[in-house]
C-alpha cells in the first residue's frame, strides 16, 4: 500500500537523519573520533604483534578493529579482541556478507519462490536471529544504566528520544524498538566490512608493490617520524594520501553500489526511466573509465599526483557513491582508514608469506555483497 511505503520512505529519512547527527557528534562531547581510532590503532598494533612476524590472515583483527570504532559511537565503548560475544557478533555479520553476495543468494533476490531450497540464506536468518539478539542484550543492559545527562553513544541517544516521544504521547514516533535494531545493525553492517576490506587491500597492495610501500614509509619517517599519525597530517602526506585514494579507486569494493530508486520519471541518456524504478549506478564505470584514468586497471599512485608530487583530487573518484544517499559515513571511514593505515605502516612493513613471491599475490577479489580480497596470509614485520 502506498501509505505504508511512504511511513517506511520517511521512517527511513527520519532514521537516516538520526544516524547522521549522532555520527557527527558521537565524541559525545568527550572523545571525538580520532581518539577513539587511535586508541584501537594501538590495540590492532598489538594484535598485530603477537604473530611476531610469521605469516596470518588480517582479516579477523581488522574487522574487529573497525567494529569497535563502530561500537564505541553505538554504545559508548569497544570490546576486547577475545570477548566471546563480541567475536560472535563481528564473524556472523560477516560471513553474512559473504553469503549475501554469493551467487545463490543473488538468485533468491531475483526468483524470491527459490528460498526454500537455499541453504546460505537459512544461513543467513540464523545469523541474523543470533545477532539480533545480541543486540537487545546489550541494548537492556544500556537501558537498565542509562543516565539522561551522560550520553554515551547513539544507543542512548535513541533511548532518550523514544522516551521523550513516549512521555508526549507522539502519534506514529519512528523511536521504537524495531527502528532501534535496525538503525544499529545497519550501522555496523554498513561500517565494518567496508573498512576492514579496504585496509586488506591496502595491506595487500603494499606487500604486492614493496617499492611503493617503501615511499610511503619513506614519507611517513621524513614528515611524522615515530610520533602517533593524526588526521590533520594527512594535507603533509601526499603520497601516502595518493596510495590510499588509489587502493579505494582499484579496490572498487561496492561496485554496484546499491540500489536507489528514481524519485520521478526522468530521461537519461536518451532512456525513460519511470518513478519507483530500482538503479543501480555502478560505480566500477567511473573508477574504471580510460577517460579519467591513465592506467585505470592499474595500482597507480600516480593517478592522484600532480608533477610535483603534490595531491591531486579527482572528480571521478567516488567510492561513497554520489547525491543525497552517498555514504553516511563516508567522512568516519576516510578518517578510519587513514589513521589504521598509516599507523600500521609506521610499525610494520608488510610481505608476502614466506616460499611466496609478491607476482604470486593474487589480486582477484572473493565473491561477496562487498569485493574483498581472496583469503590470504600476509607477515608484518616489525620495523622497531
Amino acid at each position: 500500500s502506498n501509505e505504508k511505503h511512504k511511513q517506511i520512505v520517511f521512517s527511513w529519512k527520519e532514521m537516516r537523519r538520526f544516524a547522521l547527527t549522532n555520527l557527527r557528534d558521537f565524541g559525545m562531547g568527550k572523545r571525538s573520533a580520532e581518539e577513539k581510532i587511535i586508541e584501537e590503532c594501538h590495540h590492532l598494533i598489538q594484535e598485530f604483534t603477537k604473530h611476531d612476524g610469521k605469516a596470518f590472515d588480517t582479516t579477523q583483527p581488522l574487522n574487529y578493529a573497525t567494529s569497535n570504532i563502530i561500537s564505541s559511537i553505538v554504545y559508548g565503548s569497544r570490546f576486547e579482541y577475545t570477548d566471546p560475544q563480541f567475536k560472535g557478533m563481528v564473524d556472523r555479520a560477516n560471513e553474512n556478507i559473504r553469503l549475501s553476495g554469493s551467487p545463490s543468494v543473488q538468485l533468491y533476490n531475483m526468483f524470491p519462490w527459490l528460498g526454500h531450497w537455499i541453504k546460505n540464506r537459512k544461513q543467513i536468518m540464523k545469523n541474523k536471529d543470533r545477532n539480533l539478539t545480541d543486540i537487545r542484550d546489550l541494548v537492556k543492559h544500556l537501558k537498565e544504566t542509562l543516565n539522561p545527562q551522560v550520553r554515551r553513544g547513539l544507543v542512548d541517544s535513541f533511548l532518550i528520544r523514544e522516551q521523550k516521544d513516549k512521555d508526549s504521547d507522539v502519534v506514529d514516533s519512528h523511536y521504537h524498538e524495531n527502528n532501534r535494531i535496525f538503525t544499529i545493525l545497519h550501522l555496523f553492517a554498513a561500517g565494518t566490512d567496508t573498512t576492514a576490506a579496504t585496509l586488506r587491500w591496502g595491506l595487500l597492495l603494499m606487500a604486492k608493490y614493496p617499492q611503493v610501500q617503501d615511499q610511503v614509509q619513506e614519507e611517513l619517517s621524513r614528515v611524522i617520524g615515530s610520533r602517533q599519525v593524526q588526521v590533520e597530517d594527512r594535507k603533509n602526506l601526499p603520497y601516502t594520501d595518493a596510495v590510499i585514494h588509489e587502493t579505494q579507486r582499484l579496490a572498487n569494493i561496492a561496485p554496484m553500489s546499491i540500489p536507489h530508486i528514481t524519485s520521478r520519471d526522468v530521461t537519461f541518456q536518451g532512456y525513460f526511466i519511470k518513478k519507483g524504478t530500482a538503479v543501480f549506478p555502478l560505480l566500477t564505470s567511473v573508477l574504471y573509465d580510460e577517460s579519467e584514468w591513465e592506467s585505470p586497471y592499474t595500482f597507480n599512485p600516480g593517478h592522484f599526483l600532480n608533477e610535483h608530487g603534490q595531491f591531486m583530487p579527482k572528480e571521478a573518484f567516488m567510492p561513497f557513491s554520489a547525491g543525497r544517499r552517498v555514504c553516511l559515513g563516508e567522512g568516519l571511514a576516510r578518517m578510519e582508514v587513514f589513521l589504521f593505515f598509516t599507523s600500521l605502516l609506521q610499525h610494520f612493513c608488510f610481505t608476502p608469506p614466506c616460499g611466496v613471491t609478491e607476482d604470486e599475490l593474487d589480486l582477484t577479489p572473493a565473491v561477496g555483497f562487498t569485493l574483498s580480497p581472496s583469503p590470504h596470509q600476509l607477515c608484518a614485520v616489525s620495523r622497531f
